[in-house]
């Protein structure tokens, strides 16, 4: 497996991950977590807790174009070695966006969000000029 495949590994890893943190502070609210109900307890969530919810359905909306992104790449037979550049920092600007999520900077975060987007539109453009 190719480390752009890899990273797609990691990227559909990354909200599991982040549902964690989520879950450290949703054990925080009156009565722990409320598995019958866990959206309607993550909408009651404030501060840290609310932004790592935020930061989880964000890292799943990023997801699909990902993935479309390293797909396009590889059948359009873009070389692994010229996708692994791009596929790498996704990956890093993603924990860069949950960093800047949980610590609330905002600015940060919409810098490692566009970063992520911009790679994915490098990977995009491997491809057509492959």
């Amino acid at each position: 497996m190719t480390i752009p495949f890899w990273c797609v590994l990691a990227a559909c890893v990354l909200p599991y991950i982040i549902s964690g943190v989520g879950a450290y502070y949703r054990l925080k609210l009156p009565g722990g977590v409320d598995n019958k109900n866990p959206r309607q307890q993550a909408a009651r969530l404030e501060g840290t807790g609310a932004r790592a919810y935020a930061a989880q359905q964000n890292a799943w909306e990023a997801l699909p174009i990902f993935i479309a992104a390293v797909c396009v790449a590889h059948l359009a037979g873009v070389p692994p070695e010229k996708a692994t550049a791009p596929a790498l920092v996704f990956i890093g600007a993603r924990v860069g966006h949950l960093v800047a999520y949980l610590a609330d900077q905002d600015k940060l975060r919409s810098l490692c969000w566009a970063l992520g987007f911009g790679c994915c539109m490098a990977l995009f453009g491997l491809a057509i000029n492959t």
